[in-house]
């Protein structure tokens, strides 16, 4: 019997251990349960899949959602954020990430560190470059940073193999960038504002 009870005792902690590891498919993502609520998602922060604090007149990033080692879609626009911590990429299982129109100036150098990452929206931000180990990003596949203040494009970008979308529109960037940004990701679809006649 104490046998028994011990394989049912083992067998429930891989199934747990199988939920826990398991990511979500955009779709179930997308309609899964969603924290609004900060001190809420810290009762219970392994629930804690997607966390929505939009315009909750935040100053900076709160350091407690790093807690949260489940978190897979994370939305953080219209507060006043203007960086992120280089120990976001603890967020291992993120898929989603939206830091749109906060003030945001820098992306953190470790964002390549976020393996998991396939969305990306950091648009109408006050960002000036692109990190070195963005071209980490190996699931990445929608990078929207329109309306931003990229003046540089590392050739790391290159390694983003599953890239289908970036947007670039509203940026200043020379004709000769665009043709470089588009030949090192010749099958992502990339959007441009026309050329400028400035140089970098």
């Amino acid at each position: 019997m104490k046998n028994l009870i011990f394989l049912i005792f083992l067998f429930s902690i891989k199934i747990f251990v199988a939920q826990e590891a398991a990511l979500l498919d955009s779709v179930a993502l997308s309609h899964y349960d969603e924290f609004t609520d900060l001190d809420s998602a810290r009762k219970n922060p392994d629930a804690v899949v997607k966390l929505v604090l939009r315009k909750k007149k935040l100053k900076s990033f709160p350091l407690q959602i790093l807690k949260f080692k489940n978190l897979q879609y994370l939305d953080l626009s219209k507060n006043s954020i203007k960086e992120l911590p280089d120990s976001i990429i603890t967020l291992k299982k993120l898929q989603v990430l939206i830091v749109s129109k906060t003030g945001l100036e820098s992306l953190p150098n470790t964002i390549g560190g976020l393996t998991n990452l396939k969305y990306l929206n950091v648009n109408q931000n006050e960002i000036g470059r692109i990190p070195y180990s963005f071209g980490d990003l190996e699931n990445l596949e929608i990078a929207d940073l329109w309306s931003n203040n990229l003046d540089s494009f590392p050739e790391t970008l290159k390694k983003l193999s599953n890239l289908k979308m970036m947007d670039l529109r509203n940026i200043l960037i020379p004709q000769i960038w665009q043709d470089n940004i588009q030949s090192m990701l010749p099958k992502t679809i990339i959007y441009f504002s026309p050329a400028c006649k400035c140089s970098w």
